[in-house]
């Protein structure tokens, strides 16, 4: 049995679609009741209650471990999931980090990071670390100004990092949890190309078959609105980084088709794909 945390959101979604129909047996697990795909079961539990992660650990041989917006906080402690993981005879353990982490190491949710990565690596269990960067699901934060004004409103509009796609991620997740030539691999996750906040607002329009015009925002005004979703010290890391990328930030990697065998899909593909949400 495969566990899935996260089972609800753009990578857990797909993850568990992709490792049921490859005939595996999914828990796929959230904070809410919510369906899933066919196949798999779902369970409600609190990654923030680590304790009760066990009766859905148990029999279970392999987690992916991905961090509610709460465990990104001061003074989580993330890695007695990691703990339960081990009292319940997990084998393997996939973590979805942040390109961040190599990046980015003194952040404050970095440094988390970078601990939670350093306890499953000493865990005991096979591993494998998945460091993306930006998502380009991301867009939906603009989704509701699309819809009601075709605008997106966004900060640093002619600045550009290689988002990359969570179907993407969610497919090399699988891979890991599937195929033991992964053990103990770090993967660094881009899209193709370097796409601005403007570019992706051009996608969107020609996804859309519609105009969509761009209206920049401030720092203090993104950081106002994405607080409301987010702990606030994981805002100032992201706008950190889409303010002004490193060349690291910057850069394309191979992982995604390293692993996948071929190219990650661009932003446009995403667009098209989810434009449903946006009109």
């Amino acid at each position: 049995m495969i566990v899935v945390t996260g089972a609800t959101g753009n990578i857990g979604r797909p993850l568990t679609r992709a490792l049921a129909a490859a005939g595996e047996e999914v828990t796929a697990v959230s904070r809410h009741p919510a369906a899933v795909p066919d196949g798999a079961r779902h369970v409600v539990a609190d990654l923030a209650e680590p304790a009760g992660l066990r009766p859905v650990l148990t029999g279970a041989e392999s987690l992916f471990l991905l961090l509610s917006g709460d465990l990104h906080a001061t003074g989580a402690n993330p890695a007695d999931i990691v703990g339960e993981a081990v009292e319940s005879g997990v084998r393997r353990v996939v973590l979805l980090s942040t390109l961040g982490v190599v990046t980015r190491p003194f952040g404050t949710t970095r440094i988390a990071m970078r601990a939670l990565e350093d306890a499953v690596r000493e865990s005991g269990l096979d591993w494998a670390v998945l460091r993306p960067g930006g998502f380009a699901s991301n867009a939906l934060w603009w989704a509701e100004s699309v819809r009601a004004r075709r605008v997106v409103a966004a900060p640093f509009g002619d600045v550009g990092v290689p988002v990359v796609d969570p179907a993407d991620i969610a497919a090399v997740a699988a891979a890991c949890l599937l195929e033991d030539r992964h053990t103990g691999a770090a993967y660094e996750l881009t899209g193709p190309e370097v796409i601005t906040p403007r570019g992706q607002t051009e996608a969107l329009a020609a996804a859309l078959g519609a105009p969509v015009a761009f209206q920049e925002l401030t720092r203090e005004e993104a950081r106002a609105a994405m607080a409301r979703s987010m702990p606030a010290e994981l805002a100032d890391d992201t706008l950190d980084i889409l303010g002004s990328p490193s060349p690291a930030e910057q850069r394309v990697g191979p992982d995604v088709e390293r692993v996948l065998g071929r190219a990650p899909r661009p932003f446009a593909d995403w667009a098209a794909r989810n434009v449903g949400a946006f009109r």
